[in-house]
């Protein structure tokens, strides 16, 4: 259930109300008991998940994680030039002939 802001026109009293989204909106100040309560344009709220079950990569869809593998391929290059002979995709290249599957 939303949180909505109401001001009253007639005493400018400000209050928020936690209220069902079908429930109309208020008309009667809580302070001066006048019929000139307005129901006040909000920013809205973000959804806000609690636990530890909800992670950023839960719902990502197949291409992201196609696109993700080919970020952590080695370059075509790898472990031919000398400065790539100590790095860690060099045992991966020398097995691995490039130009072709």
């Amino acid at each position: 259930m939303p949180t909505y802001e109401y001001q009253c026109q007639a005493c400018g009293h400000s209050f928020e109300k936690f209220q069902s989204i079908t429930a109309s909106a208020i008309k009667k100040c809580p302070e001066c008991k006048k019929n000139k309560v307005k129901r006040l344009i909000g920013t809205g709220a973000g959804i806000i998940f609690k636990g530890s079950g909800f992670y950023h990569t839960d719902y990502r869809n197949d291409s992201y994680k196609a696109d993700a593998k080919k970020d952590t391929a080695p370059p075509p290059d790898c472990g031919s030039s000398d400065a790539c002979k100590s790095c860690k995709h060099s045992e991966a290249a020398k097995e691995k002939p490039a130009g072709g599957d």
